[in-house]
């Protein structure tokens, strides 16, 4: 991946003070490793419980996907209900559904208990282009609404494009249940709520080795942390350093460009009600506009984590093709990163020894579920671990071609699907 320029999340970051990097050994109830949504969730939670908790994280708080995505709070997971019955059953599929349902509620509850300033605004809409793209949002509304959602909207062409101001989209389904928040904000709140309930952190400090037993010891450059329980929350970062994670998982490059300030009106009139915004796509695009009326653009994936000679000019391409209106506008920021992804789509959370914990692959859903998977982790710590378990008993497969093959092969694959985008 190459070095981008700054992110307008980082630009428009609240100030935070630098955590010291961990400078000796010492001994925790908790090691939690990444300091990103899931983990200072984790660490909230835990230290709520009087935990003596340390985060260590190898860059910076939110320095990967929890302070860089779409920051859109979508409901649902990447299957529908059928498909996820098939995997796990009927029961399990109705728990899944409502700890999802409980993810939006408890992002929302976080964000109003801490007072953290992340310009969390309600509403998320999902766009189509074609007819498939009708019945496919049709069937989810009825799926979700089976599921207990309230006052879910289909629009046609003309009030789609009376909402959003695209040529290109002619159908979508309206979730005021959804949202949209300034992700780096949104953790750096996290991380600071969990400072005052008294966890630490511990910045530029790389886990370079871990030995599971009781209690588990992670290394790191400058000193070991003897720990009873280890959290991997590193989500796609952990490929290079978990070799038990990392056949289940795949890094991929996503990409997001911010406009130049729009004002006001102009950026308005993209989206009248500043909903949240997301197309069917398997290559999905998205967008929002910014506290600051920008209009904050995603759509580009890179599944061979090879960037595009330009973020901001491919980005630009893609927002032009949806916005033609935005043809005069210039791009301030482009930037992009690794988030993961499993071979069902679904979150993998799970077990590397009776006393070490993870969760990741999120795969695009992460705002919401990041924040209840931190949560769910320490209910096991605290002895309670039958809700983590409804996400343990999801199958998950390897990926296949093994450690060479397997990145050409999904490439292969994608392309594939995005043929199936166009078509």
């Amino acid at each position: 991946m190459q070095k981008f320029s700054m992110s307008w999340y980082a630009a428009s970051a609240h100030e935070a003070a630098p955590r010291p990097a961990l400078s000796e050994s010492c001994h925790v109830d908790v090691c939690i490793i990444g300091a990103g949504i899931t983990g200072c969730s984790a660490a909230l939670h835990l230290a709520q419980r009087g935990y003596r908790v340390l985060v260590l994280e190898a860059g910076t708080i939110g320095c990967g996907a929890s302070g860089r995505s779409g920051g859109q709070m979508i409901a649902g997971y990447n299957l529908g209900q059928d498909r996820i019955a098939r995997l796990v059953g009927g029961d399990d599929a109705r728990h899944l559904w409502g700890l999802c349902e409980e993810s939006l509620a408890l992002t929302r509850s976080l964000v109003a208990e801490h007072a953290i300033d992340c310009d969390f605004v309600n509403g998320h809409v999902m766009v189509g282009e074609k007819s498939r793209h009708a019945s496919a949002l049709h069937a989810l509304c009825r799926e979700w609404e089976d599921g207990g959602r309230k006052g879910l909207e289909l629009w046609d062409r003309a009030q789609t494009q009376a909402h959003v101001a695209s040529p290109r989209y002619t159908c979508a389904l309206y979730d005021p249940g959804g949202g949209h928040l300034h992700p780096l904000n949104y953790t750096l709140g996290l991380a600071s709520a969990a400072e005052r309930a008294g966890a630490i952190f511990c910045e530029q400090t790389p886990m370079v080795s871990w030995q599971a037993g009781d209690p588990a010891v992670v290394r790191t450059p400058h000193g070991l942390v003897h720990a009873r329980f280890v959290l991997f929350c590193g989500n796609a970062y952990l490929w290079g350093s978990e070799s038990a994670l990392a056949r289940t998982i795949m890094p991929v490059g996503t990409y997001i460009a911010a406009t130049e300030p729009l004002g006001e009106a102009r950026a308005r009139a993209l989206v009248p009600g500043n909903e949240a915004v997301a197309d069917c796509r398997f290559v999905l695009n998205y967008f929002r506009c910014s506290r600051d009326h920008r209009l904050l653009y995603g759509g580009r994936v890179s599944y061979s984590r090879l960037d595009p000679p330009s973020v901001s000019e491919a980005m630009r391409k893609s927002m032009v093709d949806c916005f033609p209106q935005l043809a005069d506008v210039r791009i301030d920021y482009a930037w992009g990163g690794l988030v993961a992804i499993t071979m069902n789509r679904m979150p993998h959370f799970g077990r590397l020894s009776p006393n070490a914990l993870f969760a990741h692959g999120f795969s695009g859903h992460g705002i919401a579920l990041t924040g209840l998977a931190g949560k769910l982790m320490a209910e096991v710590i605290d002895g309670q671990a039958g809700r983590f378990d409804v996400f343990t008993r999801i199958p998950h497969h390897a990926f296949p071609g093994g450690r060479w093959m397997r990145t050409p092969l999904l490439v292969l694959a994608m392309m594939w699907r995005r043929l199936c985008d166009v078509l």
